[in-house]
């Protein structure tokens, strides 16, 4: 494995666990403070909407959160061009382990055993599956011809999947539309992959390709359906739907478009463990209060609204 890739990958994950939970952190003051307001009938205004999005976005936590997430796709661009989808976006999983890491400093929290274990499993499982599957480079950039087949499957599969969930309720619309996301993220990440590979080439020989255009319409579409599925239901159905179908359609696009090679023969057993404990874990985290539920309750600082003087 590319240990820079690797590191990059992960340093990928920490910065969008920050990002999560400095958001989180922002939204959470900005309740605090919605609730300390003079006027009982100011939150049905569209005035007073604006005013809560701009005290939200001038709060040092969101600008933190921001700053992180836009970090955390630099870094992931940059290990997507350096190394494979199959090591890339597996390790992106992670993500949940550092969002509970840093939670646990920013809300001031402590997990129960419960939240741990399933850390560990899915630390572990990472770590098992990428030893076992050795996986192996493959090239820079797909073939074009290639790419039409990919994104013909993949709009198929994204426009049956928002059809169920169009016509379905509870947790099986959560879960369409967390299948239907990941397979947008994972088209997002060939996509970056693919278009960074074609960087040597010259940007303007780059511009002249559809690759960068299909990212920006993909990765829009991506955050849209991530918004849908958020709001649709409990992160312990969304979350493993997001985590899990992206990791296994990226190993399947990995394998497809670049001809990267995962082998198996020699640890098989190894590789299906690290998956289960992957799989195991990654459930136990989402259904955790941890990381699903409002651990985020605690006392926050006074409402400061950093707007006040200009009402």
């Amino acid at each position: 494995m590319d240990v820079l890739a690797v590191t990059l990958a992960l340093l990928a994950a920490l910065a969008n666990g920050a990002a999560s939970v400095l958001q989180r952190r922002a939204a959470v003051d900005q309740a605090a403070c919605a609730l300390a307001d003079d006027a009982p009938d100011a939150h049905r205004t569209v005035r007073h909407a604006v005013r809560r999005a701009v005290r939200l976005v001038r709060r040092p936590f969101w600008l933190a959160g921001a700053s992180a997430l836009g970090l955390s796709a630099l870094l992931q661009a940059a290990a997507l061009a350096v190394g494979s989808m199959v090591v890339v976006q597996p390790l992106m999983a992670s993500e949940l382990l550092f969002t509970l890491l840093i939670g646990t400093v920013v809300f001031r929290q402590r997990p129960g055993g419960r939240t741990w274990l399933s850390f560990l499993m899915l630390g572990a499982g990472l770590t098992l599956f990428l030893t076992a599957a050795g996986p192996s480079p493959g090239e820079s950039t797909g073939e074009a011809g290639t790419w039409l087949f990919v994104g013909a499957c993949a709009a198929t599969a994204v426009a049956a999947l928002l059809m169920v969930a169009r016509g379905a309720r509870g947790t099986a619309r959560v879960a369409s539309l967390g299948c239907a996301t990941a397979v947008c993220f994972a088209c997002t990440a060939g996509l970056v992959k693919e278009t960074a590979g074609r960087i040597q080439d010259g940007t303007a020989a780059v511009l002249t390709t559809g690759y960068p255009y299909a990212l920006c319409v993909v990765g829009l579409l991506s955050l849209a359906l991530l918004q849908s599925t958020l709001h649709a239901g409990t992160l312990a159905v969304s979350q493993p739907a997001l985590t899990l179908g992206d990791a296994l359609v990226s190993v399947v696009l990995g394998a497809v478009l670049f001809g990267e090679r995962i082998a198996l023969e020699a640890h098989v057993l190894q590789a299906v463990t690290g998956a289960c404990l992957v799989a195991a874990g990654t459930v136990g985290l989402s259904r955790s209060p941890a990381v699903a539920e409002h651990w985020d309750t605690t006392a926050t600082p006074p409402c400061e609204h950093p707007t006040d003087r200009d009402r």
